[in-house]
């Protein structure tokens, strides 16, 4: 018998035994709150760069919306400077990466929308002061 099956409790004899095996199997799972991954998500996704302006795509004001679900599922819709963005195709998976690296993060789900359409004005102070627009 391999080590799995004797794991499992397979082929015991008695039921002391095999009560046994069942405690093994109870996993104490420590539920997060989803607004505590608020902040390491939007940190994460400030290592994304638009390859095209040297400022982070949040501060840009390219991340619309973050949804964390309580299973720690994590759904992003974003847009892009420009519909004709050479790095569209690229982007939203550059966002996913991101986002899937903080611990406690699901799955991810990015969603490229263009509406309302990207402006300057979405863009945070820091990323104005940065690109001299202040």
């Amino acid at each position: 018998m391999n080590r799995l099956a004797r794991f499992a409790g397979f082929g015991k004899r008695n039921k002391e035994q095999a009560e046994e095996t069942a405690v093994l199997h109870d996993v104490v799972v420590e539920h997060m709150d989803p607004e505590e991954l608020r902040e390491p998500i939007i940190a994460s996704l400030r290592t994304v760069h638009d390859p095209e302006i040297p400022v982070n795509i949040y501060d840009l004001g390219l991340i619309y919306q973050i949804d964390i679900a309580t299973n720690g599922d994590v759904a992003v819709d974003m847009t892009l400077t420009a519909p004709g963005c050479p790095v569209a195709g690229i982007m939203p998976l550059m966002v996913k990466s991101a986002v899937a690296r903080v611990e406690g993060v699901g799955e991810v789900n990015v969603r490229l929308v263009w509406d309302p359409p990207w402006s300057a004005d979405t863009m945070s102070d820091e990323a104005r002061l940065q690109l001299g627009l202040m």
